[in-house]
């Protein structure tokens, strides 16, 4: 009984250069697509990007109303003087009441 030999770097090559022309061989035996087969794909294609630019545009809308939500919630009304001084007296007052 013969021990395992390891291929050399010839047979591999040779493996490697018959199974690109087998591979070669199938593809060009593919048949052709035909008219229909083409008007179809794209179509498929028009499809995919008019869905591709309608996800875009509803993205950018989205992050657009996002923004201007963070920026009216980051924009507090300005309270004046005489509304800081009456919050100050309410609280004064219930201080007082409590004891």
């Amino acid at each position: 009984m013969s021990s395992f030999k390891l291929p050399s770097f010839q047979d591999r090559a040779n493996q490697a250069a018959d199974a690109r022309a087998k591979a070669l061989a199938q593809l060009r035996e593919r048949p052709e697509p035909g008219e229909q087969e083409i008007a179809e794909r794209k179509a498929a294609s028009v499809r995919r990007e008019a869905a591709r630019a309608e996800k875009a545009t509803a993205k950018r809308a989205a992050a657009e109303a996002a923004a201007t939500a963070k920026a009216a919630a980051k924009a507090q009304p300005v309270v004046t003087e005489a509304e800081r001084k009456a919050a100050r007296d309410a609280r004064y007052a219930k201080r007082k009441a409590r004891g």
